[in-house]
């Protein structure tokens, strides 16, 4: 094998390897605050074609569905999942589990004999 690496000079008085920019570390509240910060950056995200069937469907959620949804699709990548189906009240959302994403939105009427494909999981969300 031939592997063609190529090392740039190094500079008198440079460091063989640039620093790593420091990580951000609040200075009070510990190893929980950082996680809530962490949780906090991971917002919810829905596509356009999501959005699109939720405007076409009537379905709207208020901050508080979102923060349920959100805690949701949390517990399931903590599970593993990849694509998972978020029950919620008389809405079914199918959502990207890595990308945090909202994939399409179902309600009501629609969800009768409706089959779901290509999940891997299931949350029911109270």
């Amino acid at each position: 094998m031939d592997f063609n690496v190529r090392i740039p000079p190094q500079q008198p008085g440079q460091p063989a390897f640039p620093p790593s920019k420091p990580a951000h570390v609040p200075q009070s509240g510990g190893f929980a605050r950082v996680w809530q910060e962490t949780v906090q950056q991971q917002e919810l995200k829905f596509s356009a074609h999501a959005l699109q069937k939720m405007e076409s469907r009537r379905i709207t959620l208020a901050e508080a569905d979102l923060s349920k949804i959100s805690a949701a699709m949390t517990t399931a990548d903590r599970k593993g999942a990849r694509a998972s189906l978020l029950l919620y009240n008389d809405v079914a959302l199918v959502a990207s589990v890595r990308n945090r994403t909202i994939v399409t939105a179902i309600n009501g009427e629609e969800l009768r004999d409706h089959v779901f494909t290509n999940i891997d999981s299931a949350v029911i969300i109270r």
